[in-house]
């Protein structure tokens, strides 16, 4: 699969495909699984995956049986497809890839678009009640986008795959608001000014009620997520919990409550704001865009700690000017390379960081960037692993 399909997590923007042709062509040859099962369909630029994993805890502590589909993976491509937090197994991907190797060819699909037929086929065949499914990249156009979802949810908006999505806000919602469906409500996880009318007249135009969870949720739900960010995340879920249960979906509040505080135990989710040690104090975090680690940095800034080792790794089409200001300058940088096609060089990493005050030594992979961090860090120090979602992916978590 990984060495004949092209795959926008290694190759980056040469298998990104903007047409839902092929996608609907390969779930006219499955039967249209996507028919089979209910969906929320959760799309954003940041949360989208904290989010999905929240609406999947609580609907499985409610008894369904619930898909949850994700992207990209840490360590194995099963993650991005489960059942109950149970991966996929590997008999069954064989099966699918069998069945249906001489049409996947013959079709040309990217390894994005395959993912989601046999994520919707798997769905289907095991008689998930409900699925939740996560954009992959942007909304309107992304293969995911051919079912049809009791909710729809767009967590927030902020400028990354610019590339793919378009250079302003404006542009990137309007992309990411095309999950919006005809009498189908849509949850906004937050306002942003700028962007409000976006979304509003694409909801007008579909008919569909449009709530604001920011400023609907006032009471707050503690989750066993740590990053601040969650609050914002936990505010999503909630509002589209409320708008589920009653529509063909039926769960108490205490659901929700045990919901959130079980999402990790639940669906296997890894890499928020994860602590892996205590002394030294080790954390891992997969922000990768400005407004991510805007936040996730600012959180850092209220830690105590004697020094902070930062082990940092991008991929190459990331905007350094954007997020390296971000970074602080009082730390020493272990400069590493994400193994994928993607990943940017440590060396061009030091010299752009360098510009920006941020000081450190190449290493030759992750893990030797990592376990030099561990190695120099005293026990009142703190280290800190991130920059990108595949740093965090060869970390042993």
């Amino acid at each position: 699969m990984f060495a004949k399909l092209p795959m926008y997590q290694r190759q980056g923007a040469t298998a990104f495909k903007k047409d839902l042709t092929n996608t609907i062509v390969l779930s006219k040859k499955l039967n249209f699984p996507e028919k089979m099962f209910l969906s929320v369909h959760v799309a954003g630029t940041n949360g989208k995956g904290s989010t999905s994993h929240m609406i999947a805890s609580v609907l499985q502590e409610a008894g369904y049986k619930v898909g949850l589909y994700t992207s990209p993976h840490f360590k194995d491509f099963r993650e991005r497809i489960r059942i109950n937090g149970e991966p996929i197994s590997e008999q069954n991907i064989i099966d699918f890839i069998k069945q249906n190797k001489s049409f996947l060819e013959k079709q040309q699909l990217s390894f994005f678009e395959m993912t989601v037929g046999l994520a919707f086929n798997e769905f289907a065949n095991q008689e998930v009640d409900i699925a939740i499914i996560e954009v992959g990249l942007g909304g309107r156009l992304d293969s995911t986008n051919i079912i049809s979802p009791l909710v729809s949810v767009i967590t927030n908006i902020g400028l990354d795959h610019t590339q793919f999505l378009g250079e302003t806000l404006q542009e990137i919602a309007f992309e990411k608001a095309g999950i919006i469906k005809p009498n189908t409500p849509v949850v906004i996880g937050e306002r942003q000014d700028e962007i409000v009318s976006v979304f509003q007249k694409i909801a007008n135009k579909n008919k569909a009620p449009i709530y604001f969870a920011e400023d609907l949720i006032i009471k707050t739900y503690p989750t066993d997520l740590m990053g601040d960010y969650q609050i914002k995340n936990v505010k999503t879920a909630v509002q589209t919990l409320r708008l589920l249960s009653g529509n063909k979906i039926k769960f108490s509040e205490d659901k929700i409550k045990t919901g959130l505080l079980n999402v990790v135990k639940n669906t296997g989710l890894k890499g928020r704001w994860q602590i892996l040690n205590d002394k030294p104090k080790v954390i891992c975090d997969t922000a990768h865009n400005k407004e991510g680690l805007h936040i996730v940095l600012n959180q850092l800034e209220k830690l105590t700690y004697k020094k902070l080792h930062i082990v940092l790794g991008v991929v190459n089409d990331k905007n350094l000017e954007d997020i390296l200001p971000l970074f602080p300058k009082k730390a020493t940088y272990y400069f590493c390379k994400p193994n994928v096609p993607r990943g940017l060089s440590a060396s061009e990493l030091q010299q752009k960081a360098h510009q920006f005050q941020l000081n450190g030594t190449i290493y030759s992979s992750v893990n030797k960037a990592y376990q030099t961090a561990i190695d120099n860090a005293a026990s009142d120090d703190l280290v800190y692993i991130g920059g990108s979602t595949f740093v965090v992916a060869e970390l042993p978590l």
